[in-house]
């Protein structure tokens, strides 16, 4: 099994890499920072503000959050897990893969393995970009310096990894739907219309049971004093849990696979 594994995971990883999936990967990494170096950059008041807070890289983090958290970290694992699975629809390779003498539990978890990486991936990438808008615009405004402030490394990976946790929902979710469905346009649609949904009722009381609404009730409930009513952690690490379960049972059950 381990065997199988290891060079399943190895081929999927080859195979990803022909995709525009690793481009949308770079580009999500590094379009909210672009964007934070242009804002500081036009609006110098802002960044004189963040100097002068007495906790530069925390708010550099957080503006950038603020951005990703909502809407652009949904939305890129929506498209970025579809395009992934697609690989094999559009190639109509799915009766070839069956035909290996590989188990099904090697096929299914090595994709889901894969889609992790990439996700470690653009957390890597955005938080270079992170340090970045940090740094750009500070050098040039003549009015600031090289932010040599001191790095609370435990606030940077305890946040990094929370918004990690809270993600892995949604990379099930969307991986059993991207499973299911041949059309790429179905999964693609019924990811959007949920991370859309939690959005638009991010003040219902019940929010917490919509997996799509995490990053951004984790954005706000890290930047709120007062005590969260649910553990958005446990329940992240159940729904990835349970999706996973459920969509390796969908897709060992199915009749047609791919």
């Amino acid at each position: 099994m381990n065997h199988y594994f290891i060079h399943t995971v190895k081929a999927e990883w080859i195979k990803k890499r022909r995709s525009f999936a690793d481009w949308l990967v770079l580009a999500g990494g590094f379009f909210v920072p672009l964007l934070l170096i242009i804002i500081l950059i036009c609006f110098p008041k802002q960044l004189l503000s963040i100097h002068a807070s007495g906790h530069f890289w925390e708010q550099v983090f957080d503006k950038a959050w603020q951005m990703m958290a909502f809407m652009l970290l949904p939305m890129g694992i929506v498209l970025a897990v579809s395009l992934v699975v697609q690989i094999e629809f559009r190639n109509n390779s799915w009766k070839q893969v069956h035909t290996s003498p590989v188990p099904f539990a090697s096929i299914y978890f090595s994709k889901l393995l894969v889609l992790l990486v990439m996700l470690l991936q653009l957390f890597l990438l955005f938080n270079i970009g992170i340090f970045l808008a940090g740094v750009i615009p500070s050098l040039l405004n003549s009015h600031t310096s090289f932010p040599a402030y001191t790095v609370n490394h435990v606030f940077f990976l305890e946040r990094n990894l929370h918004y990690f946790i809270t993600s892995l929902p949604m990379v099930a979710l969307q991986y059993m739907l991207s499973l299911k469905f041949k059309n790429f346009l179905v999964p693609i649609g019924a990811g959007l219309a949920l991370t859309t949904g939690a959005l638009i009722a991010l003040s219902w009381k019940y929010i917490y049971m919509i997996p799509s609404s995490y990053t951004a009730l984790y954005y706000l409930q890290s930047n709120n004093p007062v005590p969260p009513a649910h553990n958005l952690l446990l329940w992240s690490l159940g729904y990835f849990v349970f999706f996973s379960l459920l969509g390796y049972w969908l897709y060992v059950s199915g009749k047609e696979k791919g």
